[in-house]
């Protein structure tokens, strides 16, 4: 099975829409969507992803990390109340993103790809105190995955690291993908489709972002009522 892209797919917003990106790049054929199922408290976003990814056309494959339930404290994999501190939420799962890229990365080498996708944006760092989603963390992997390969042209694609949420949504729309995406992710972290629980880190920030979008672009869907 040879492909052109990988894109680590969660099922949520950003990862789909690095999924469409990608389609429209190097064509359905030629791309792998890659999940994770690492004991998440909202599994259900891996059988969105396939859901998702079966709409583009695109082959999909789960690879399991559930060890990191083992090695990490944090509310995504273990039963605790999600929670923030000054520092971050507790829902950081420390290492994850580049622990992905690296996995991606192989998996792409054995694919014959040269790109993986991956839907980080740095607001993140700065409003949930992710730290593995800057572009400079993922230059450092990328760095090391050339090195693992030999291959100076190999790429770790972040498209939407330095968008705002209302930016991304604006690039959803220009693709054609917005209102299935926001039918069809899963952004909760307790696993709750459209609107979400409304309260934990990852529905906060696409929420406010879906509304300031919503104020110069009027779409419909299912659920803008709720905002």
């Amino acid at each position: 099975m040879k492909k052109k892209a990988v894109v680590v797919h969660s099922g949520g917003m950003d990862s789909s829409l690095c999924l469409a990106m990608a389609v429209k790049e190097f064509g359905a054929s030629q791309v792998l969507a890659l999940s994770f199922d690492y004991g998440q408290r909202h599994r259900v976003e891996l059988a969105q992803a396939q859901k998702i990814a079966a709409h583009f056309h695109v082959d999909h494959t789960t690879l399991k990390l559930e060890c990191l339930n083992e090695i990490t404290e944090n509310s995504l994999t273990r039963p605790m109340a999600i929670s923030h501190t000054a520092a971050a939420p507790n829902t950081l799962v420390a290492g994850r993103n580049g622990l992905f890229a690296r996995l991606a990365g192989i998996h792409a080498y054995g694919v014959g790809a040269k790109v993986i996708s991956m839907g980080i944006m740095e607001l993140e760092v700065a409003n949930s105190g992710y730290r593995d989603c800057s572009r400079e963390y993922m230059d450092l992997i990328q760095a090391a995955l050339r090195m693992d390969f030999a291959q100076n042209d190999f790429e770790v694609r972040t498209p939407l690291v330095s968008m705002t949420k209302p930016q991304s949504m604006e690039l959803g729309a220009k693709l054609g993908v917005l209102e299935f995406l926001l039918e069809e992710t899963i952004t909760c972290y307790e696993g709750i489709k459209h609107e979400g629980c409304g309260v934990c880190p990852a529905c906060l920030l696409r929420n406010a972002g879906l509304r300031d979008f919503l104020k110069t672009n009027p779409i419909n869907f299912s659920w803008r009522s709720k905002l």
